[in-house]
């Protein structure tokens, strides 16, 4: 999950942008979080997904079809919520030419704002 200071706008967005990444996982309750380790909760929202298919280095490509050619065209922008990607069994390390990992972006109707 990427955490991303409430100035930071995909207009800004580059490779140098800072932003907290945190390794997540869900759980049902809070009580079962194991000691020395913390909580986060998401707010709800609508997210559109993607999958990323390859190497991280070529995700580039994949943010430039999803913030540049998607956004662009859809009638959604996007949310101030945190974004996240999924990795799970079709993940094989970031360099692997087979990984998929799915990205999750926070969107709100353009017109309603909702």
């Amino acid at each position: 999950m990427q955490v991303y200071d409430k100035e930071m706008t995909y207009k800004k967005f580059n490779d140098t942008v800072v932003f907290e990444k945190w390794a997540a996982i869900e759980i049902d309750t809070i009580d079962t979080i194991p000691d020395g380790m913390g909580s986060y909760s998401l707010s709800g929202g609508i997210y559109a997904v993607f999958i990323h298919r390859g190497p991280v280095s070529t995700f580039n490509k994949t943010a430039s079809y999803i913030y540049g050619t998607w956004l662009s065209n859809s009638e959604y922008e996007i949310d101030d919520r945190d974004h996240f990607e999924i990795l799970a069994d079709k993940y094989y390390g970031p360099q692997h030419p087979k990984s998929e990992e799915e990205v999750w972006v926070p969107i709100k109707n353009k017109k309603n704002n909702s």
